[in-house]
């Protein structure tokens, strides 16, 4: 009997401490106390109803008894509906306080939506405070007597707090900045002025308004560096003198393929005169035979035929000999 009464305890005691986890668990007593030493009205149904929304009640305690010390003027309903919807409580609590004290005016309810946006509000406070430089990456620009020049700039920004929600980002800044510098290094008449000069890149791309419609607020641009590039005037020059060197090797190639097309065409006429002279004095010896049997020439004409042949092949035999042969065979004997 005894042995059954002092397990009957032991489980009662076992039930208890499971009762008070349970209960401590879902009344959190220690955070009621913290809050109302921290002049925090919070009550324990409202804790309790934390716990049954899934809400942690340390999180909008804790953020209640800062906000609260800090001057701000929230209700624990603003902190819970902002973390149901997915916000992270206490950066945006960081970010009203560090608002106030820089004299920032943004309200509980920009803060959430910039939260809730997918952007850091306590960071862009911060950045709101003190500017952020950006560095651009290298941009090449040509100027307009065909030099290349490489630029870097520094941009300083700082956060604009009512163009957060829906304005570009930083991708945007650099992309506009580098197409400015593109622009103002092309218009400028030679590469030497910008060398001189770079101050003038800065206020061109200043004019130009870059940061509308942006999360942020340009306050200067500052031109780091500038290296000179390749002279691409020189070498758009030398390709086009090349493709111009292979149309005129192009055209003139053409020009020999006629020339040897026409003269192997006069070769082939050429030939075909031989042909026909051949031809013709094969009638020859025929029209002669044809001359002797009807008597239209005696024997006497003939030999005087053949002596005016002989004469002539002589007379061209000497005429065609080359006097410096001559000359040359007889210092050789």
């Amino acid at each position: 009997m005894e042995d059954y009464n002092s397990m009957f305890i032991l489980v009662a005691a076992f039930a208890g401490l499971i009762l008070l986890f349970v209960f401590l668990y879902f009344v959190p007593v220690n955070l009621w106390i913290t809050a109302q030493f921290s002049n925090v009205k919070v009550g324990i149904g409202e804790l309790i109803g934390m716990r049954i929304r899934k809400v942690p009640p340390s999180i909008i305690v804790n953020s209640m008894i800062t906000a609260t010390k800090a001057g701000l003027h929230l209700t624990t309903n603003d902190l819970e509906t902002h973390y149901m919807a997915g916000g992270n409580v206490p950066n945006v609590i960081r970010a009203l306080i560090s608002a106030d004290k820089a004299n920032i005016s943004i309200t509980f309810k920009q803060a959430t939506a910039i939260d809730l946006a997918g952007r850091d509000v306590f960071e862009a406070v911060q950045i709101s405070v003190n500017p952020k430089v950006i560095n651009t990456p290298n941009v090449a620009a040509v100027a307009a007597d065909g030099i290349q020049l490489i630029a870097k700039a520094r941009v300083t920004v700082r956060a604009n707090i009512a163009q957060l929600v829906g304005g570009a980002g930083e991708e945007t800044i650099l992309a506009r900045v580098g197409e400015g510098i593109v622009t103002s290094i092309g218009s400028a008449a030679n590469h030497k002025s910008v060398l001189e000069n770079p101050d003038k890149i800065s206020k061109l791309v200043l004019e130009r308004g870059l940061d509308a419609g942006t999360a942020f607020e340009i306050l200067s641009i500052d031109i780091a560096d500038i290296d000179v590039g390749t002279n691409i005037g020189a070498k758009l020059q030398i390709d086009q003198a090349s493709a111009d060197l292979k149309v005129a090797e192009a055209r003139a190639e053409e020009r020999r393929a006629m020339a040897v097309a026409l003269e192997q065409e006069m070769k082939a006429r050429n030939v075909e005169m031989r042909a026909k002279v051949i031809e013709a004095e094969a009638e020859v010896p025929r029209a002669i035979s044809e001359a002797f049997r009807n008597g239209q020439l005696g024997i006497m004409d003939y030999y005087k035929m053949e002596n005016i042949k002989s004469d002539t092949s002589m007379r061209d035999s000497i005429a065609g000999s080359d006097p410096g042969k001559d000359s040359k065979k007889g210092d050789k004997k």
